[in-house]
């Protein structure tokens, strides 16, 4: 396995890590402590890590496909969803909140 596979490889698992964090927080509604100084709502805090984990994974798999236009939309899609996580989840300093 070369270096550029198992940077990928890491990618990947990070993502997934994340994506599946995000999902939890959001069955649970509930998320550690140390997440939730960081948003206002456990919503946002994981749809924020849900959408970077997709993201990531989506990068893994644009840089997977042969080249091509596929490839470009794959990893498109994956930066517009990042911007998406930024503008309207980003972390922001305040008091906590349940979900309502």
């Amino acid at each position: 396995m070369d270096l550029g596979t198992a940077t990928l490889l890491v990618g990947g698992v990070i993502g997934l890590f994340l994506a599946l964090f995000g999902v939890k927080m959001l069955v649970t509604g509930r998320a550690p402590a140390s997440t939730l100084r960081n948003f206002l709502r456990v919503r946002d805090a994981a749809l924020y890590h849900l959408l970077f984990g997709a993201a990531l994974l989506l990068m893994v798999v644009g840089q997977r496909i042969p080249n091509g236009p596929a490839g470009a939309a794959v990893s498109g899609f994956a930066i517009v969803l990042v911007g998406v996580a930024l503008v309207k989840y980003r972390p922001r300093r305040g008091r906590p909140t349940e979900d309502s």
